[in-house]
């Protein structure tokens, strides 16, 4: 993985963490070495906020001028043109030739120097470039450019070794066992056709029709026939997970083949599936078609082979090994969380609007995704975006909040980003996406923006480790 050690080297430096520990998304001509020598120039700094500041930089006529000749001259030196030799054309005809590339690439540099210019004189510590007005700029001219940015904050990082952090046991009970294995039988169950009134975990087939006031809920949620009309569907009585109707499983227990009832169903104040039904009292027309007992495999060679495991003793063992390692996961995400808000509450700064934008919409999107997966409706997302936005915004400012202390603790304990830890990000991308680690490598070492930013969700990484590493650890008798 030679590729991927290069791309290691390169540091926080080509990460965008740099003192600050925030991501400089600045254009790439920012980020170049100017040849012309800095001038003198005219630099008004205005604050509109704790982390957003406004900069007026001038350049006088001369300054101007000089970078308009330094880019000509550059032209000049690689300037093909009939009939003379690179570098030997006479300048007139090169601005002839190539006039238009020459004044982007000039106006490219001037706005690169006035930037830097009050970068370096300011000692502004840049996380975002907001906007930048760019004026008139000529030859001859005097120029002046406006940037706004959001620059870090300033705060003092508070004592962050000894976090408090509690967890669970991690040693799973003979009960928390028997319950996995009957889960595991649940699995291969078989069900046979039951000649009795349904009891508890009996699966019962029915048909159902539902209205609101008397009014077909098929009507009224026309999209939705699921909760209005069926023919014929399959509902666990009394089952821990309920259906699609809320309710409807603990109504069947007692019901017989062929039995026909009205079932009142009270539909949540939050019922997102269909709005149109939340808080309502409905009434179902059920009719019982057929019930089946589930009938749970017997502790035998053919119920262990498919566990992969010779006996009971064994399969008991070998779910309370997995009980462990899902507890102490767990515990792992639970002490992350923990000293990521602990740490989050010990200091108060102003966080930059620019970023909390970003990661608002992202929030937002991640969200509606989730949501339309479990069938919320387009249309009930434009009812509730006023609410959605104020909780997407919320999170997103503490999200910000945290990887801005985050990155200051990397800061403090030299936290950086290793050859292993980019070899290992590519491992686990290839093995998730089924790309080549090559392909991989070859990609990030184009794609700029998102080596910053893999690099950079590594020191995060990395900072939650070592604050978990120092946190102080109570373990909770009443999750044991």
């Amino acid at each position: 993985m030679v590729q991927a050690r290069n791309l290691a080297r390169r540091g926080a430096a080509e990460s965008g963490i740099d003192r600050s520990g925030a991501h400089r998304r600045l254009p790439d001509c920012f980020n170049e070495n100017l040849s012309a020598i800095f001038l003198p120039v005219n630099i008004q700094l205005n604050n509109v906020s704790d982390t957003r500041k406004t900069i007026v930089v001038t350049l006088d006529k001369s300054e101007v001028d000089a970078e308009y000749q330094a880019t000509v001259s550059e032209f000049s030196k690689f300037a093909q043109l009939p009939g003379f030799r690179p570098g030997k054309a006479p300048a007139a005809l090169v601005l002839k030739r190539y006039g238009k590339d020459i004044l982007g690439e000039f106006k490219q540099k001037v706005v690169a120097k006035a930037y830097r210019g009050a970068l370096d004189e300011k000692k502004l510590e840049v996380l975002n470039l907001v906007n930048l007005e760019e004026g008139t700029i000529e030859p001859g001219l005097s120029a002046a450019v406006t940037v706004t940015v959001d620059v870090a904050p300033e705060f003092v990082l508070p004592e962050y070794v000894g976090l408090p952090t509690e967890i669970g046991g991690t040693e799973a009970t003979d009960a928390e066992v028997d319950t996995v294995i009957e889960g595991l039988r649940g699995e291969r169950a078989d069900f046979k056709v039951a000649e009795r009134p349904a009891q508890k975990s009996d699966y019962v087939k029915l048909s159902y029709e539902g209205n609101v006031d008397g009014k077909a809920i098929a009507e009224l949620a026309p999209e939705k026939q699921i909760y209005g009309k069926v023919p014929q569907t399959w509902e666990e009585v009394e089952g821990t997970n309920e259906g699609v109707l809320p309710g409807l499983g603990k109504a069947l227990a007692g019901v017989k083949t062929g039995d026909k009832k009205d079932i009142t169903i009270t539909f949540p104040a939050d019922f997102a599936p269909v709005p149109a039904l939340a808080s309502k009292v409905a009434t179902y027309a059920v009719e019982i078609l057929e019930i089946r007992e589930r009938v749970l495999p017997e502790f035998n060679e053919e119920f262990f082979k498919s566990q992969q495991v010779d006996n009971l003793d064994a399969l008991k063992s070998s779910v309370r090994n997995n009980l462990k390692l899902r507890k102490d996961y767990e515990n792992q995400t639970a002490q992350r969380r923990q000293v990521t808000e602990a740490i989050a509450a010990k200091v108060e700064f102003a966080v930059p609007q620019s970023l909390v934008d970003s990661e608002t919409q992202g929030v937002l999107r991640q969200f509606i995704e989730e949501n339309m997966r479990r069938g919320v409706p387009q249309d009930q997302f434009e009812k509730d975006k006023k609410e959605l936005f104020a909780g997407a915004q919320k999170a997103a400012t503490q999200h910000v909040k945290v990887q801005l202390i985050l990155a200051k603790i990397a800061e403090a304990e030299k936290i950086t980003v290793s050859e292993r830890d980019i070899d290992n990000f590519i491992y686990r991308e290839a093995s998730r996406s089924g790309q080549k680690p090559e392909k991989l490598v070859k990609d990030l070492t184009k794609d700029r923006d998102q080596l910053r930013a893999i690099q950079q969700n590594i020191i995060f990484d990395k900072a939650v480790d070592f604050l978990v590493s120092k946190a102080t650890v109570t373990t909770s008798q009443a999750k044991a």
